[in-house]
């Protein structure tokens, strides 16, 4: 049996949510609870409040994303700075 073909949209993080779930504004204007995808968990990608995201959806349930996707925001560093060996 073949998936159902998943869709990406973009929106903008609104409201941070217990266990890992956020609030997602897509760009048509629907509100929806988003959780993280596994790799972003994994390498530990922090989301924010007003981050732009790319949010996979399936056709089945149009209330629900997996955030896939966060863009950099430009003036932000390249991240913490790690301790250099001498």
């Amino acid at each position: 049996m073949a998936k159902e073909e998943l869709f990406v949209i973009e929106g903008q993080i609104d409201e941070i949510l217990p266990d890992g779930r956020f609030r997602v504004l897509l760009d048509n204007e629907q509100r929806i609870i988003a959780y993280t995808a596994g790799k972003m968990r994994r390498y530990r990608i922090r989301s924010v409040v007003g981050d732009r995201v790319h949010v996979e959806m399936t056709p089945y349930d149009l209330e629900k994303g997996r955030i896939i996707f966060r863009e950099r925001t430009p003036g932000a560093g390249p991240g913490v700075a790690r301790n250099k060996r001498r």
